[in-house]
């Protein structure tokens, strides 16, 4: 099974790589413009997606100028935010990415578009969206369900791609 789940795993990533390689550069520019200015990089993950803020804050290469989105913050023009959640539709998420728009604060977003609510939905909302592509687990079981839902593995694969096209345009600013 962890066979199958890998290669599954490793086909998505490779989607990924080919399908979102444009919003992934587009995504990594707005977000370094805090981290070369006076900005914060400022990083809301969703339920299991806080995984991405803890990486970039608390992980082995910590990405520069960044923290962690919380009700406390005062967000400057300077800042930039970074929204992840497993679907465009989440309520938590959506009401974050209005909160943002009123303040003109620009923000990229991590999520998977699922089709339903398609006009008022993060992908609509924010500057730039990577769509994970995860609507489904990758395994069928033996009743026919999907299982292996990885969407904060997949999350943490576009967070890298992001860190390394800001690391490239910070070296090169």
């Amino acid at each position: 099974m962890l066979k199958m789940f890998s290669t599954q795993l490793t086909g998505l990533f490779n989607r990924l790589q080919e399908k979102e390689e444009f919003s992934i550069e587009d995504g990594a520019r707005l977000l370094a413009q805090a981290a070369a200015g006076e900005g914060t990089v400022y990083i809301l993950g969703t339920k299991e997606m806080q995984a991405v803020a803890l990486e970039a804050i608390y992980g082995e290469e910590p990405l520069q100028s960044a923290a962690i989105l919380t009700e406390n913050v005062e967000l400057e023009a300077a800042d930039r935010v970074l929204l992840v959640s497993r679907y465009a539709d989440d309520e938590e998420a959506v009401k974050a990415a209005r909160n943002l728009l009123e303040k003109g604060i620009p923000f990229v977003v991590i999520s998977t578009v699922r089709g339903e609510n398609e006009n008022t939905g993060l992908d609509t909302m924010a500057d730039v969206h990577i769509d994970l592509k995860v609507k489904k687990g990758l395994l069928p079981d033996e009743l026919g369900n999907r299982v292996g839902y990885p969407t904060s593995i997949v999350a943490l694969y576009i967070y890298f791609g992001l860190k390394f096209t800001i690391q490239e345009i910070l070296e090169e600013y």
